[in-house]
């Protein structure tokens, strides 16, 4: 036996690998060429876009380090729109969920209307209802909190049935169990079905909440100074409306990855709890 191969097989008895290892360092190996050539085509897709508005005159560098901070001050009203709303629309949801699966008629009734109502009709009519039809039956609201009631009433009402399904996606069984124990009614829905409908729901309830950040732009048209608001007025006031517009997107864009990106790993992790 040569010297090299007897430090060869010194080499892996100190160093020993197994199948499984290798396959999983090419996997990785595999991931990391994947999102390193991913992120080459959004960064080249990117610069072509920025490098042709420049090139055309549409990007003034000097506006945009002057005006770009007032816009992105925006961003703490659009997500403190987004979460206020998002936490009503979830206790409008429970409730419509509930109402959805009573046995009581009016209870079901109400519900139902409460669906029909707001999924038949646009957003941005409901908006306007708040905050312009309302005053004039003796309620006047501010643009933010009008905006937020507006956005929950939306969204609870579409996350109704949401919740409605995830209610219904747990085992009879279950409840039928816990029914055999004595357990009160309150009980089972508040400690068995309720705490297994939520982990059901949160993938398609962050879904919403990405959603709910792009809508919260609308509530700029009762004044709110949220990103799009600021942009707006910035952009038509100096002639820079593709530049303040292109600003307000990009704030979105990221705004939308983040969450997205944090929903993906509350999904993965709850996965593997269940598994």
């Amino acid at each position: 036996m040569s010297q090299s191969q007897q430090a060869q097989i010194a080499f892996e008895a100190e160093h020993p690998t197994s199948i499984v290892d290798r396959i999983e360092a090419a996997q990785d190996r595999a991931r990391l060429s994947f999102r390193v050539q991913f992120a080459l085509v959004w960064l080249f897709i990117i610069t072509l876009i920025l490098v042709g508005l420049y090139a055309g005159g549409r990007i003034e560098p000097g506006w945009l380090a002057k005006q770009a901070p007032y816009i992105l001050g925006g961003i703490w009203i659009t997500i403190l729109v987004s979460v206020a709303s998002i936490a009503l629309a979830l206790v409008l949801a429970l409730l419509g969920a509930l109402g959805r699966i009573s046995s009581n008629p009016m209870v079901y009734a109400v519900a139902s209307f409460y669906v029909s109502l707001v999924r038949g009709t646009p957003l941005l009519v409901q908006i306007f209802i708040i905050y312009f039809a309302l005053p004039q039956v003796g309620l006047v609201l501010p643009p933010i909190p009008s905006g937020i009631i507006a956005l929950g009433f939306n969204y609870g009402a579409y996350m109704t049935e949401i919740f409605r399904a995830g209610i219904q996606a747990v085992p009879r069984g279950q409840r039928e169990a816990a029914q055999a124990l004595g357990m009160p009614e309150p009980h089972i829905f508040r400690r068995i079905v309720l705490p297994q409908a939520v982990r059901i729901v949160i993938p398609a309830v962050g879904n919403e909440f990405v959603a709910m950040i792009k809508d919260s732009s609308l509530v700029s048209v009762i004044t709110v100074q949220e990103l799009l608001w600021r942009a707006r007025q910035v952009g038509t006031r100096d002639a820079r409306s593709i530049q303040a517009f292109l600003v307000a997107a990009l704030v979105y864009w990221i705004l939308t990855i983040i969450f997205s990106f944090f929903q993906e790993r509350l999904e993965r992790r709850m996965a593997r709890s269940e598994r």
